[in-house]
């Protein structure tokens, strides 16, 4: 168990890693590469499989289990994409346009629809769970609810971490 939470700390501090340098310094934009989301993604099945130590009889589940997080992967890639694009396009625009373009309907519609497709991955992702959880062992059970309360913990940091920095690039 030690040794999970080892390679789940160290996962974790590669990955946050440029997290810390960018609020040391001025923020820059960075964009990862296809490589580098597959490379995180391949990262996160890894962790989560090595975590759960799964029986020769509960492998038969898990390429639907990692099916499902590598077309959630690829979704969030995909609309992390669009909205650097849509940034991108607002930044060639002077913040006087910026407000006259501005369609609220529509930026609402937009967020609707992302919403909503974020809700079809996630009900893909626990339909495709469902048959593994069933067959896991109490000791692998607490194991998985050990590693999704350290994911959520670090989604609520990181989601604190943007509020403040966005509340600072207000002031």
């Amino acid at each position: 168990m030690l040794k999970i939470v080892a390679a789940g700390a160290t996962a974790l501090f590669v990955s946050a890693s440029p997290l810390a340098y960018a609020q040391s310094s001025p923020p820059t934009p960075q964009r990862f590469s296809e490589a580098d989301w597959n490379a995180l993604t391949d990262l996160r099945i890894d962790l989560i499989k090595e975590a759960l130590q799964l029986t020769p009889q509960q492998t038969q589940y898990w390429p639907a289990v990692e099916d499902a997080i590598r077309a959630r992967a690829k979704s969030r890639q995909a609309r992390l994409a669009q909205a650097a694009e849509t940034v991108g396009r607002a930044a060639n625009e002077s913040p006087m346009e910026a407000l006259r373009n501005r369609d609220p309907v529509n930026f609402l519609h937009r967020r609707a629809d992302a919403l909503a497709q974020r809700a079809a991955d996630l009900n893909k992702l626990a339909d495709a769970w469902q048959p593994l959880y069933q067959t896991l062992s109490p000791d692998q059970k607490r194991r998985m609810a050990g590693l999704t309360i350290f994911v959520i913990r670090e989604l609520r940091d990181r989601a604190e971490q943007r509020r403040l920095q966005s509340a600072d690039d207000g002031d």
